[in-house]
């Protein structure tokens, strides 16, 4: 399934940060106006991957525009984005030899097990896991599951804050029993 800017849009808006989706996610020309660096883009979106289902596709674009939108007004939490992902980046080349965004999924995903970022408690002023799952791994998987594509890869037809309602939980249900 293919997320998308829109997507991205959704779960700014079920974040309550519709005034900056709507007003800063998009440049003049249609292109996402990010507020980090490339390389930290290119580190969310190598996280986003390692924790996404294999199925979800238009991961960058969707990313892009979720943390445009999501760090827009708020710099403390750009900057907790920043570190956090320089850090994980810096680790990565210390254990792996390598950085993040050249390992294949299995070893991102191995990384951030090892880190145990996996069972750490969200904490932005912790150890690197805790800032790593608070910053990088809950923002990411809370954008994927609010998201209505990212929500029906996972099976949540109607994600809390999408509009649908009744008719959209009958349609999903009629849709298991005919299929």
């Amino acid at each position: 399934m293919n997320l998308s800017r829109r997507d991205a849009l959704a779960a700014l808006a079920t974040a309550g940060a519709v005034g900056v989706a709507g007003a800063t996610a998009l440049g003049d020309e249609g292109s996402p106006d990010t507020t980090v660096s490339d390389d930290t883009l290119a580190i969310l979106v190598a996280v986003a991957e390692a924790v996404y289902p294999a199925e979800a596709e238009g991961i960058e674009p969707f990313v892009e525009t979720y943390v445009a939108g999501r760090i827009a007004d708020d710099p403390a939490h750009r900057e907790g984005v920043v570190t956090a992902a320089a850090d994980l980046d810096a680790t990565a080349r210390d254990w792996r030899g390598a950085p993040l965004t050249d390992l294949d999924r299995s070893a991102r995903d191995q990384l951030l097990r090892d880190l145990s970022v996996d069972v750490a408690d969200p904490d932005p002023d912790g150890n690197l896991a805790a800032q790593v799952r608070f910053y990088l791994v809950n923002e990411l998987l809370y954008a994927f599951y609010a998201s209505p594509t990212g929500g029906r890869l996972v099976g949540i037809e109607n994600p809390v804050g999408y509009p649908g309602g009744t008719e959209s939980y009958q349609k999903a249900r009629m849709e298991d029993e005919d299929g």
